[in-house]
């Protein structure tokens, strides 16, 4: 499978406010094959931005841990909705790259190669905006950052909502098509769920019991084991989760990479369709 290179020039805005009235608890801190949607939404562009990434909470919001080096911005007034938190979220991104792309903690399925397909599709204008399943999608769009400022200026005007800043902004509108021109995105994510968020308990129990995302392991052994490998197919929708299935222990990888990138050796390390895992331990196991 082919990688997805970081883009350069470009960050990632998570926003993780909200009230979460439907699901009854906050859905940062779901537990998602132990790790957390946050901890998964924000290490996943880490993974496909070379700039910033910031998560915008609500006052006081208690987050669960975060990847090193996310940055946590209060969203300064609650209850205004989610034009606030793309604002916030895009000015301070802003001091940095010009552009970026935006979401919410609740698209378990977002895959990096949806996130590249995207921002690689902004060419001059403010807003790349899919159009995907009849739905606008604002939280899994890019954004020219100097629309910070625009979103602020509207709401002081009584805007709320991403509708009333499209509406002031150049935009190109994705769809399927459009998306699925990219043959890697094609293959990984056919049904672009990358989109598809969860709102109830009833569809985080259903989005859980799915299979996890199908990766290849490839597991090298020192000199010690004679240079043993071991290559499998297996389901992980993270480190930790593949190192069990594998039936290593990860305090015993020497070195982790993925898609030929080194990787911390944490087992809250996201993976996604069609990664290729691969580590060095010297109890390779076959």
């Amino acid at each position: 499978m082919q990688s997805t290179p970081r883009l350069f020039g470009a960050g990632g805005v998570v926003l993780a406010g909200g009230r979460s009235s439907r699901m009854g608890t906050p859905k940062a801190a779901l537990d998602w094959h132990g790790s957390t949607l946050l901890y998964r939404t924000t290490a996943l562009l880490q993974r496909a931005v070379s700039g910033p990434v910031v998560v915008v909470s609500a006052p006081g919001q208690e987050l669960p841990p975060l990847p090193d080096g996310v940055r946590v911005v209060e969203d300064p007034v609650e209850g205004l909705g989610p034009l606030q938190g793309i604002a916030a979220g895009l000015q301070v991104v802003g001091e940095t790259v010009p552009i970026a792309f935006v979401t919410s903690t609740d698209l378990p399925f977002l895959h990096p190669r949806y996130v590249h397909r995207v921002m690689t599709s902004m060419d001059d204008v403010e807003v790349a905006l899919p159009i995907l399943h009849d739905h606008r999608q604002p939280l899994a769009a890019g954004y020219r950052t100097e629309l910070g400022e625009r979103a602020t200026e509207l709401i002081e005007k009584g805007a709320r909502t991403p509708g009333e800043l499209f509406a002031e902004s150049n935009v190109r509108v994705l769809d399927a098509a459009h998306l699925l021109a990219d043959p890697v995105l094609e293959h990984v994510d056919p049904d672009l769920a990358s989109v598809r968020n969860i709102n109830t308990a009833e569809e985080y129990e259903q989005a859980r019991s799915e299979p996890e995302p199908e990766i290849t392991m490839h597991i090298h052994g020192t000199w010690m084991d004679q240079g043993k490998t071991r290559i499998e197919t297996v389901r992980a929708a993270n480190i930790g989760s593949a190192t069990r299935t594998m039936r290593i222990g990860i305090s015993a990888a020497l070195l982790v990479t993925v898609n030929s990138e080194k990787v911390a050796k944490e087992p809250d390390v996201p993976l996604f369709q069609g990664d290729s895992v691969a580590i060095l331990t010297s109890n390779v196991g076959v």
